[in-house]
């Protein structure tokens, strides 16, 4: 097991994960729990993660449902507006569950469905003015969060672990590409 160091003191410090190791490595030293030292700390840290966004995302009133939408329409630019199709394709959700999530939206005047001027048959989603702003003002607040929770690195440091983390992620987005294809 290795030892993580505290920067400024360079003393070892110890975290949860390496507690449950060692123990793990007490109890059954025939097994390699060398693993566990990255995916526990990726889980432990989601689920802070994930309350953190939820955290931001109700600040402004909304869900992380409603976040992914309003954020993918706004990722595409002025107009601001995707086909259901699109965005099921793009937040990989079904069908239904994207009617849903329009109609609670547009209920909420944060989008709007109109006819494509292109295409008769198909129907645009487009972020109103209040969607625009709502969700301005949460990526703003999640962003402002996650740099606080990543203040302990440099900016290289931060850039060297988003490059680390991308094979490890990577065989997992082929997987939900291909399962909602």
């Amino acid at each position: 097991m290795t030892d993580s160091f505290d920067q400024p003191t360079g003393q070892p410090h110890e975290d949860e994960v390496d507690r449950i190791v060692a123990a793990w490595h007490a109890q059954r030293p025939d097994l390699d729990a060398t693993p566990m030292l990255v995916f526990s700390r990726i889980t432990r840290l989601a689920r802070h993660l994930d309350l953190a966004r939820r955290n931001a995302f109700s600040a402004h009133d909304l869900e992380p449902w409603a976040f992914d939408v309003l954020s993918a329409l706004r990722r595409a630019g002025q107009p601001y507006a995707l086909t259901p199709g699109t965005l099921m394709a793009e937040l990989l959700v079904s069908s239904g569950t994207m009617t849903n999530r329009i109609d609670r939206l547009e209920a909420q005047g944060l989008v709007t469905r109109s006819p494509s001027p292109s295409d008769r048959r198909a129907v645009l989603v487009t972020l109103t003015e209040r969607g625009l702003k709502r969700v301005d003002a949460a990526v703003e607040a999640l962003l402002e969060g996650e740099r606080q929770s990543l203040s302990k690195l440099s900016a290289n440091q931060q850039h060297e672990l988003g490059e680390l983390l991308r094979p490890l992620l990577l065989p997992f987005d082929a997987t939900e590409e291909k399962d909602h294809s």
